[in-house]
């Protein structure tokens, strides 16, 4: 039964196939990160339209904290397939802690610096600046932190390499060189 990572990689073009199974910790990242993101964007806004309505900068803050967690699940068990070692939490969230600060510095450039929030400008003009500045030049100068950071500090050791033994052959879900392994292949159209 092929895996779910197979089944995908057989519907994408050949042509592709050996550079996402090449790129493929930074594929899961990205796809981690495009999940988190959806979970911080639904989280920011129910809580700034809400109980959080005139602290734009605190519902971003509490947003992007539970979407690290989520991140961190997600990126240890898929992403890095990282091997457990003691201080990897502890030095996860404190990379996580410095990007949520990277990510919160464009929103409150925005607001205080640049005065683009209520009565200085329209309501419609402010919740674009917020989003602009605070989920896509925020999230994206703190994905690019994260993603050198992660694999600095924080996933340095894979489940392959923490084992004992010889060296493991393909990551389970990928085939050399970017066939997926388990997919039947189409042999009357030359695939």
């Amino acid at each position: 039964m092929p895996s779910p990572t197979q089944r995908v990689l057989a519907r994408v073009p050949a042509r592709l196939r050996p550079a996402l199974v090449r790129h493929r910790r930074l594929v899961k990242f990205l796809l981690v990160g495009a999940a988190c993101f959806v979970l911080t964007v639904v989280v920011d806004f129910e809580l700034k339209f809400t109980v959080l309505e005139h602290k734009p900068v605190v519902a971003l803050t509490v947003a992007t904290v539970l979407a690290t967690v989520v991140s961190y699940l997600l990126n240890r068990s898929w992403a890095f397939r990282a091997a457990g070692r003691g201080r990897e939490a502890l030095l996860f969230f404190l990379v996580s802690a410095v990007a949520i600060g990277v990510n919160d510095l464009p929103l409150v450039f925005s607001r205080y610096a640049l005065d683009l929030r209520e009565p200085y400008v329209g309501p419609l003009t402010q919740e674009i600046a917020d989003f602009v500045s605070g989920m896509v030049v925020g999230t994206f100068v703190a994905m690019l932190f994260r993603f050198w950071a992660m694999r600095r500090w924080v996933f340095t050791r894979s489940v392959e390499r923490a084992r004992p033994g010889p060296p493991p052959g393909p990551e389970p879900g990928y085939a050399a060189p970017g066939i997926p392994q388990d997919v039947p292949q189409d042999t009357r159209w030359g695939a």
